[in-house]
C-alpha cells in the first residue's frame, strides 16, 4: 500500500468529500462552471488558515497533496451584492492569473470550479500544497529575531525571481507580502501565492487594493501605477526578513498610510546591515516609482552579493564596488542604478 492511500486510511483528519465552510458542509454542491477540477477524486482534510470569507485546507486530489481554498460568495442582493461583486472578481483574477504562470518560485496551479449551496456561491481552487507554510509563519518562529544572512538572500533571490518571472508576463502582483508567500519543504524554496487582486500591467491601473503596511505610496495616493509597486513591497519584505522586524510595528494601518505618503517615513536599516543589502532596500523602497529598480536588477545585485557570501566561506576576500550599470525589465541599460561588481581575491 502506496503511503498517501494509507494515509487516507489511517490519517486523523477528517477525509470527507463534502466541503466545510462557515457553518457546515457543503453536501450537495451543483457544478455551474469547471477548470477541469473532477471532484470525485478530491478529498478534503485538515483546516490550517481561515478568513472572513475563505477556508483552506489540505486535501489530496489524484493522489497529489493539495491546499484546497474554498471561497463562499453571499449571493448577489442588495445587502451583498458589492460583497459577491468583489470575492467573485477575486476568484475570477486567481483562475485567470494562476494558469498561466509556470516558474519554480510561483505557486502551481492545479484546478478550480465554481458552484452553489444552499446560502451561497460556492468557489474552489486547488494549488500544490507547501507545508512550509507561509513567510509569516516562519518569521513569528524566529520571535523577531534576524534571519540568518545567507537565508535572508536566499529567500530574497527565490521572492525577486519569482516576481521578475510574474512581471515578464504583464502581471502586476499588489499585495506582495510575507503572508502571501510559501515556504517548501525544509525552508528549501520560496513560492509567491494568492493573486486574487492582482492586475494586468497592461491596463491603467489606480484602484486601491492591497496591505497598507506593505502598499507603495503612489497606490495609497490613489494616483495611477505600474508594476513598480511590487519592488515597493519587497523592499519592505527584504527589511523585515533583515531586521526580524514587522515594518512600522505599533503604528495602525492607517496611521502608516500617512507616514509613508505624506511624511515619507521608512523604517531604520539597522547599522549590521550589509550596506550592499541597505543601499537595495533603500532603492526599492524610494518614493519615485522610477528611482525604484527593475526585478531584474535586484536579482543581479542579490545574486553577486551571494556569490560574495560563497567567496567568504571559500577564505577569499570580497571587495565590493559600485559600477554605474544595470539593465531595466526590457534589459536596456540604467546608468541612474548602482549595480554591485565584485573582485574577488586571495587573502595576502
Amino acid at each position: 500500500m502506496d503511503s498517501k492511500s494509507k494515509n487516507r486510511k489511517e490519517s486523523p483528519w477528517p477525509w470527507t468529500k463534502c466541503f466545510h465552510h462557515g457553518r457546515g458542509k457543503v453536501t450537495a454542491l451543483t457544478i455551474a462552471q469547471e477548470w477541469s477540477l473532477d471532484l470525485s477524486n478530491l478529498f478534503i482534510g485538515q483546516k490550517f488558515y481561515h478568513g472572513a470569507h475563505s477556508h483552506l485546507y489540505k486535501g489530496l486530489y489524484k493522489e497529489e497533496y493539495v491546499a484546497v481554498k474554498i471561497l463562499s460568495i453571499p449571493y448577489d442582493d442588495e445587502e451583498k451584492g458589492s460583497l459577491a461583486s468583489l470575492l467573485e472578481a477575486q476568484f475570477i483574477r486567481e483562475v485567470t492569473f494562476l494558469p498561466r504562470l509556470h516558474h519554480q518560485n510561483v505557486v502551481k496551479f492545479i484546478a478550480a470550479c465554481k458552484g452553489k449551496d444552499k446560502d451561497n456561491n460556492v468557489s474552489i481552487i486547488l494549488t500544490e500544497f507547501l507545508k512550509g507554510g507561509s513567510l509569516r509563519a516562519y518569521l513569528n518562529k524566529l520571535n523577531s529575531k534576524p534571519m540568518p544572512l545567507k537565508k535572508v538572500i536566499s529567500f530574497a533571490l527565490d521572492i525577486a525571481r519569482g516576481m521578475e518571472y510574474i512581471h515578464s508576463q504583464g502581471i502586476i502582483h499588489r499585495d506582495l507580502k510575507p503572508e502571501n508567500v510559501l515556504v517548501g519543504d525544509d525552508d528549501s524554496r520560496l513560492k509567491i501565492a494568492d493573486f486574487g487582486i492582482a492586475c494586468e500591467a497592461a491596463k491603467n491601473c489606480d484602484s486601491w487594493s492591497g496591505t497598507y503596511r506593505w502598499m507603495a505610496p503612489e497606490m495609497i495616493k490613489k494616483k495611477r501605477y505600474g508594476r513598480k509597486v511590487d519592488v515597493y513591497s519587497f523592499g519592505l519584505m527584504l527589511w523585515e526578513m533583515v531586521t526580524g522586524t514587522v515594518p512600522y510595528k505599533g503604528m495602525t494601518p492607517v496611521q502608516v498610510a500617512f507616514a509613508v505618503s505624506d511624511k515619507n517615513l521608512r523604517p531604520v536599516i539597522p547599522s549590521g546591515c550589509p550596506s550592499v543589502i541597505g543601499d537595495l532596500i533603500q532603492k526599492c523602497w524610494a518614493m519615485k516609482p522610477e528611482k525604484r529598480p527593475e526585478f531584474l536588477q535586484v536579482v543581479q545585485v542579490l545574486e553577486k552579493f551571494d556569490l560574495s557570501l560563497l567567496a567568504f566561506d571559500d577564505g577569499r576576500a570580497v571587495n565590493l564596488v559600485q559600477n554605474h550599470c544595470g539593465r531595466d525589465h526590457n534589459h536596456h541599460k540604467k546608468p541612474e542604478f548602482l549595480h554591485w561588481i565584485q573582485k574577488i581575491g586571495h587573502v595576502h
